[in-house]
């Protein structure tokens, strides 16, 4: 598969997804994560306790969802 990448005007930003969508194409976004974020998550990652870790299962019931 080939990989696009494009500039646009701000202002264009939403034709052209709209319009992408409608060709039936997909948009991936590139995140970046500036790399003092990335080193602040592996110190919180290196300092966790794996007693004090829960599942996502049971995280997500301690969530409220606006939509739920």
């Amino acid at each position: 598969m080939k990989q696009i990448t494009i500039k646009l005007p701000n202002e264009q930003l939403v034709f052209f997804k709209q319009l992408v969508e409608k060709l039936g194409f997909s948009i991936e976004e590139e995140q970046n994560i500036p790399e003092d974020h990335k080193d602040l998550v592996r110190e919180r990652i290196k300092k966790s306790k794996p007693e004090e870790l829960i599942s996502w299962k049971a995280a997500r019931k301690q969530l409220h969802f606006k939509n739920e």
